[in-house]
This record gives C-alpha cells, structure tokens and sequence, in this order.
C-alpha cells in the first residue's frame, strides 16, 4: 500500500530518520513505538504527505487515500462540530448545492425540460458518494466520541483543545481512509470513548498504524509493532507485550553474536600482532588483515537515556489524610456538585473515573485547593501537604520561565546543584535548563511538571491524566516510583493499565454522586457490571452512591464508609459451606462435649472443601498456563498474522486467558488465607 525507501530526515542538524526504510500492507494493523524524540510524529507526516523526506522516496499505490490525525489539530473554530466532521466531503456539498440550484431552477414555469434529466444524474452522483447517510454516519461517530446531541451545533471555538481533537478524529473516522495514521488518538479520550473507537478500530477495513503510549489499548488493537529507534523500524509480529519478549530476545541474541565476534576479532588481531614480522607467515597475515577489513561489526544499541526517580517519601499523616464535607460547586447554572463527600485515607490510591464533563477534574482540584468550593468543607488531615499535577502543563507552568527558573519558584531555598540533579533524572541536563518552557515539547512539559514534585515531600499527590504525553519507558519508570510511595495518591486517567497497576480503590464519577469500589479498574468493571446486570434494582448495590447527602452510608469513627457498602461480598466457592455460628443458650457438660465434637467435625468438613477447592483451582491453573504457552508459540508464528482475522482472534484469546488466570489467583489466594485462618483458630 505505502512504502518507504531508505528515507532520511533531520532539524536543525539532527537527524531522526537514518536510511529508514518501511511498508505498509493492506488490512494491517501497526502499532509504532519508540522513546519521545525518536521521529514517530516526524514518521507519520512523511507517509502522509505533510513531510517530503530530506533523502529517499515514498511509494504510494494508486488510488490510495492516507487520513492523518496530528496530535494537535487547528481546526476551524468558526464551524460548528457537525461542520466540522462533515467537512471532508467538498465533492458532496458541492452536489448538494447543484442539487438545490436545479429545483430551484426547476420550479420556474419557463423551467428547461432537460433540467430534470440533470436532476437525475446529479441526484445520483450525490446518492452514491453517501450523501443522504453522511450527517447520520456522522453523528453516530460524534455521540461515540462523547459529544451531546445539544453540542454538535456549537460552534468548535466553544471547546477545549480535546475536544476540538475529538471532532477532527471524527472527521477522519467518516473519511474511511484507506490508510489511517492515529498520533496520540488517546489523550483526550474519556474510557467510555476509549472503548468506541476500540470497536470502531475493530471492524475498521482499512490500515491503521496508530501511535500511542497506552499499552493496553495497543495490546487490544494491534497486530504488530513497528519500533522506531536510531532513526531505523522494526517490525515485530504480535502485540505490545510480545513484542517487549521479543525485542529482549533479539538484543539478547544480537549481544551473543557481538560478543563472539569481538572474541573472534580479538583472536586474528593477536595472530597479527604476533606473526607481522615473520617472512614465513607474511600472506597468513595479510589474508587475515583482509579478513578484518571485510568484517561488518555486529553493534548494539546501548540503552536510551531514561528518566530516574523516587518521590520523597512524606512524613507520617494520621488515619485521615483529606475530607470533603457537604462541598458544593456549580459553574453558573451548571451545578457539578450539590453537598458531595469524599474521603480519601493514608496510603490509599484513589483512581476518579468517568465521562469527560462528569466532574473529575473539578473535584480533584477541590481536592489539591487550587479550586475553591461555593459551600462546603474541606479538611486536610495532620501533616499533609499537597502536590497538584495538572492534565494541561501550561496550567501549573510558567511560560516565561526556563526549566531551572521553574524548579527555583517551587522551591525558593534549595540549591542549584539539588535543583540541577533533579533536572538532570528528567533528562534536562546542559543547555536544556536554560530552555524556556514555552518551547517545550508535550513531553518535556510532562517531565518537568513531574520534577516539581520531587523538590519537596508532599503525603497527598493530586494527578490530572500524568502519562499523558509520557513515553511507555517513561511511563513504567512513573508506575514504579508511585507504587513505591508511602503517602496517599488520587489520580485521573484514561490508561486502564495505569489504573490496574496503581489503583487500590476506584471512585465513579457520575451525574454529581460518587460511587466507591475497592480494587483496581478490572475489579471495578466486574462490580459495575454486575451492579447494572445481574442484580434487582431494589437489592445493595455492590458499589454504594458515597456523593450527594441522604444517600452516603452512614460513617464509621474515621468517616470512611464501611467496606461493606464499597465492594461487593466476597465470592463463596460452592464446595465451602459457610461455617456454622455457635449456639447461643446454655448447654449441660454431656451437651457441651457433643457440641464441641459437632463443632469438630463441622470445621474439619470446611478445611476438606477448602483444600478440596484449592487443588481443584491449582489444576486449572496448570491447565491454563499450558494453554497461554501454546497461545504463545501461536503468537510468535509469523505466517499468523497474514490473517488479520485469526491473529485478533487468538490474541484475545490470551487476553481471556490471561484474565482467567488472574481471577484463579485471586481465588485461590483468599482460599489459602482462609484456610490459614480456620486452621489456626
């Protein structure tokens, strides 16, 4: 469909691309990766034709159609969001404006009798480029997206970048391009339309190469990865997490191969050495200084820099680290919250999920107190200060200021050499200190509103969507560094890996009310499933509205909720009968003993079903895993992904599996603690 041959391209004496050369086939789906700075946006703009490469030509098939979404767009802010999705098709509204000229023309009474034959055939024309369906279609992608009916006749200057990005994606969604370059379609996607275009990607027949540091959303939808690294792509089969396998077997293999070369060159190079000034070994020497010479070096690529670093861990806080009492807060007539609360306690991490619109962000700045309720309380708890990480940098930045200038505001007393070492794990380091945080790249901003955390401890960090515009390295760096602070975390994202790894309890945000679950964002689904499907609307729900006063659950000692009313129960296994409760009224001696014999055996019956349970879920494990080994060396077949089709099916078949075994885990974890619990009491 789309090649590049030997392609180069640099700025400013930099060169991103080096020789690269690449194709893309039709009906594949490619998911292109690599460090920030590596050329991937550069990348995509050349095969769209915004770029023309500094060498190297690109094939392109005739009659291809290459749709592109930049990761910031400039669309029209004159145009409505309808306009603006309907406004690739110059061809249709020119058709339809004929088609209007003509009835109009056809309405005279002196109206020509030809006009009605030309009526036909534009009317025809217009039928069969989609006109009649291409305001539906678009609607359809623009509610997917997330917008209202009431919002697509707003004209576009009324909204955010995000969602001015929302309706050019939907634009290009319409087009159906034959091939469909994607940078970054994830930032400004809520979870909801996350999950649509996931669909919609699915059943797209086109190519799709998609740039993106979500490694979910990767895994979900692609079929192989195209790394871009020293200016060169490789392409590995398979998805994002077989592709980290493999791209560590090859450099595995590829520093084995390094090494016995260098071995083998060191030995010629010591027969030379030794033999070059003996006559009888003379053309033994030369034969192997020419050997030498034809040799082509094996190297491999050092590691690329990476950002490095801990939070300060804060001090000690007591139990309760934040809490909203009664907070009420409205924008004009668009009351967001009316008398929420809200507790968040040491040491949990707190993920706000829910539509864009809901609220989020508003209530975790209320929370960071650089948004002020209208009525309400909020309470801070003993030694807790608060660091705010905001979605959009340039909120929390100074523009004016270089890097070292806006780590000096943050913290006014540390020294230079500090402030540099901090700067310096974020990759500024250098010149790059003094660069003004205007011209900072997306990622830059990230890194740097990142390094202002870290200037002094804070217990309670507030963060607004942090891996966007973060690289995937940067990103498991992030993900190492909360998972190893001790204070207290409540964050919005959109990565639902993120939240996985991160989260220990999940805050639905919806309609004003915030519902609490306990877990991470796959226990949160199966709860909210099972709240909306398999119970009756008068039963508990399994997570308890804990927002608008008169439905909160009444509050413990510490104000938090009783878990109870957060989760829903454990699950039983159907082969452990809940153990009896003792009886209550007063027995005789002989009674006594048969009681504590019944109550003997009863427990002895619970430990058998306990262990009975527990090798039962120990197969299923084993079984499973063999199972995800097959899937595997499926996987790992590269005439597999020639069907498009059988290598999606097969990956979410390890996708199902792999959720399988987690579940197994889980289970047989609470099992095995159980057992301990019986057999010790």
């Amino acid at each position: 469909m789309i090649a590049l041959e030997a392609v180069s391209k640099g700025y400013g004496g930099q060169d991103l691309l080096r020789g690269c050369s690449w194709r893309v086939g039709r009906g594949e789906r490619i998911g292109l990766v690599g460090p920030n700075g590596a050329g991937k946006t550069t990348l995509c703009r050349i095969l769209a034709g915004v770029e023309e490469p500094d060498e190297g030509r690109v094939h392109l098939d005739s009659g291809v159609t290459v749709g592109y979404l930049p990761q910031e767009v400039a669309g029209g802010v004159d145009r409505t969001v309808l306009a603006e999705a309907l406004s690739g098709f110059d061809q249709v509204w020119e058709l339809e404006a004929e088609l209007e000229r003509l009835a109009d023309a056809m309405a005279r009474p002196d109206a020509d009798p030809g006009l009605t034959e030309r009526y036909g055939e534009v009317q025809h024309r217009f039928e069969a480029l989609g006109g009649y369906r291409l305001e539906a279609a678009a609607k359809m992608i623009l509610g997917g997206l997330g917008f209202a009916p009431a919002g697509l006749h707003r004209p576009l200057g009324e909204f955010s970048g995000g969602w001015r990005m929302r309706a050019a994606l939907a634009r290009l969604l319409l087009l159906r391009p034959d091939l469909l370059l994607l940078d970054e379609p994830t930032n400004h996607l809520d979870l909801e339309s996350l999950g649509w275009l996931e669909n919609f990607l699915a059943s797209y027949d086109g190519s799709v190469v998609i740039v993106s540091h979500d490694r979910y959303f990767l895994n979900r939808m692609v079929t192989s990865i195209a790394d871009l690294a020293g200016g060169e792509v490789e392409v590995y089969p398979g998805d994002y997490d077989h592709f980290l396998v493999e791209r560590e077997a090859r450099r595995a293999l590829t520093e084995a191969r390094a090494r016995n070369q260098a071995k083998r060159i060191e030995e010629i190079e010591r027969f030379i050495d030794r033999f070059r000034y003996q006559a009888t070994k003379a053309r033994q020497v030369q034969s192997r200084i020419k050997m030498l010479e034809k040799v082509e070096r094996i190297e491999v690529d050092g590691d690329s820099r990476r950002i490095h670093f801990k939070f300060p861990q804060p001090p000690r806080t007591g139990r309760i680290v934040i809490r909203l009492d009664g907070v009420r807060k409205a924008y004009g007539d668009n009351v967001v919250y009316a008398g929420v609360n809200f507790v968040a306690e040491r040491a949990e991490r707190i993920a706000l999920v829910g539509v864009n619109g809901a609220g989020k962000s508003t209530l975790l700045k209320m929370l960071a107190g650089v948004l002020p309720p209208d009525a309400g309380e909020r309470v801070l708890g003993s030694h807790v200060d608060v660091h705010y990480y905001a979605q959009h940098q340039l909120d929390a930045l100074d523009p004016a200021h270089t890097v070292l200038e806006e780590l000096e505001a943050a913290a006014p007393d540390a020294t230079h050499t500090r402030l540099r070492t901090i700067l310096g794990s974020f990759l500024f380091s250098g010149d790059a200190v003094d660069k003004r945080v205007t011209v900072l790249s997306g990622g830059e901003k990230a890194r740097l509103a990142l390094a202002k955390m870290l200037v002094r401890p804070a217990a309670l960090l507030c963060m607004d969507e942090p891996t966007n515009h973060l690289d995937l390295a940067s990103k498991e760096v992030l993900e190492e560094a909360l998972a190893g602070f001790t204070g207290t975390i409540v964050f919005i994202s959109h990565d639902r890996y993120f939240i996985n790894r991160i989260g220990t309890r999940v805050v639905e945000v919806q309609g004003g009310r915030l519902t609490d679950y306990l877990g991470n964002y796959d226990d949160y689904l199966a709860a909210s499933a099972a709240r909306t499907s398999a119970e009756p609307a008068s039963a508990p729900a399994p997570g308890r509205p804990a927002g608008t006063s008169g439905v909160t659950p009444p509050a413990g000692p510490s104000g938090r909720r009783p878990a109870a009313a957060l989760a829903p129960p454990a699950p039983v296994p159907p082969s452990a009968p809940a153990r009896p409760a003792p009886a209550r009224e007063p027995t005789s001696p002989s009674r006594e003993g048969s009681s504590k014999k019944s109550g003997r055996r009863a427990l002895e019956r619970e430990v058998k079903a306990i262990r009975g349970r527990l090798e039962t879920i120990e197969t299923q494990i084993a079984e499973m895993e063999t199972r995800l080994a097959d899937i595997g060396l499926a996987l790992a077949d590269p005439d597999l992904y020639r069907d498009g089709n059988r290598a999606r099916e097969i990956s979410e078949s390890r996708r199902q599996a792999e959720e399988q075994v987690a579940w197994l885990m889980k289970e047989w974890e609470e099992l095995s603690e159980r057992l301990t619990a019986v057999e010790g009491g």
